[in-house]
Order: structure tokens, then C-alpha cells, then sequence
């Protein structure tokens, strides 16, 4: 329960983030919403991985490094974060008043996919290889995929790359409702193809 407790927490905090950081129009919300990921991920690694993500647990799982038995509590517990965390957005700085944005279907499948899949790849080199055991730089890492995605594809899909995330912001009516299906699909598939690549790149080791 501990560990289900923590993907709750970070995902929450990672998701809060996006809320306000995006409601405020701060023009560093993309570093803040990397530097929120990467703290949770030192916070929380050492208790249960630090995902906060879905797409992210079934790539560990894919790559042998998480049990079958853990995904759909670490599902739930990640969907609830994101959506605890739009209630108390929401709840702080009122509903949106502005349009939930709109993005294109195809380019936003690409980008949510290349950046989950990017997302993915990192976390599964630096926090779960046997090479790069015990390194200090796994959060550091993680939280700059976020930044990069967001900076270059934000525009594009919203820059989502966590179904968790994707859930969180449509909840706050950030973005339309139309694109929760892409942050699922296109994500999830993202994590899957890095979790293919990372075996046959290194094995299960």
C-alpha cells in the first residue's frame, strides 16, 4: 500500500503543477513541470519506481522490472492523482474561462508518442539498468524529457506524455475532451515500443 500511497502523491504533485503552472500563463511552466517531475521521481523512486505515469509502469513491467500483480493498483493510484490534482486546481483558481485548447489528431498522436516513448526510454536506462545501478542523475534525467517535450511539442499536443496527466488536464478543461483518447493510445503505445527497444537493446539483464 506504501508504494501505491507514493505513485498517488507524485503524480498528484506533478499534475497540480501542470494545472497551475498552466492556468497562471507562467511562461516556465514547462521547467517547473520537469522540476516537479524530477523531485517526486528522487522523492519517491526508492519506495515504488517513481512512474507517476501509466504509460511508464507498463514499460517497467514490459522490461521485467515491475510485477503483473502492481499495474492496475499503480494504474489506479496514478489516474487518481491526476484527477485529485485537477479537483484542487480547479478548486484554488476556479474553473477555466478560456477554451479548452484544441490540437490536431495526427500530429498530436506523433508527438505524445515520440515524447512518451523518449520518457520512457530514459526512465528505463537510467533507473532500471543493471549498467547505471545506483546513479545519482535518474531524476535529473527524467524530469528534463518532460521539459524538452514540453518546450518542443507543447504547441502541438499539449504535451502530455502520462495518461494521468492527459486525465488531469482534461478535467480542468485545459484541453478537450477529444484529445483524452490520444494521451491514452498514443502514450501507453509510446511506453510499449520503448519497453521493446530497451530489450532487444540490452536484454533483461
Amino acid at each position: 500500500m506504501k508504494k501505491y500511497l507514493v505513485e498517488f502523491i507524485g503524480t498528484f504533485v506533478l499534475v497540480v503543477t501542470v494545472g497551475l503552472a498552466v492556468r497562471s500563463g507562467s511562461v516556465l511552466a514547462p521547467l517547473a513541470i520537469g522540476s516537479a517531475l524530477m523531485v517526486m521521481v528522487y522523492a519517491g523512486g526508492h519506495v515504488s519506481g517513481g512512474h507517476f505515469n501509466p504509460a511508464v509502469s507498463l514499460a517497467v513491467l514490459i522490461r521485467g522490472k515491475m510485477p503483473l500483480s502492481d499495474l492496475v493498483p499503480y494504474w489506479v493510484a496514478q489516474l487518481l492523482g491526476g484527477a485529485a490534482a485537477a479537483w484542487v486546481t480547479t478548486f484554488v483558481l476556479g474553473k477555466a474561462t478560456a477554451a479548452a485548447a484544441g490540437f490536431e489528431t495526427m500530429p498530436s498522436l506523433v508527438a505524445e508518442f515520440l515524447f512518451t516513448f523518449a520518457l520512457a526510454w530514459v526512465v528505463l536506462h537510467t533507473a532500471t539498468a543493471k549498467a547505471t545501478i545506483g546513479n545519482s542523475f535518474y531524476g535529473l534525467a527524467i524530469g528534463f524529457v518532460v521539459l524538452t517535450g514540453a518546450v518542443a511539442v507543447g504547441g502541438i499536443s499539449g504535451g502530455a506524455f502520462n495518461p494521468a496527466v492527459g486525465l488531469g488536464v482534461v478535467m480542468m478543461d485545459l484541453v478537450k475532451a477529444s484529445m483524452l483518447p490520444i494521451y491514452i493510445g498514443a502514450d501507453l503505445a509510446g511506453g510499449v515500443v520503448a519497453a521493446v527497444a530497451y530489450l532487444y537493446v540490452c536484454g533483461k539483464e
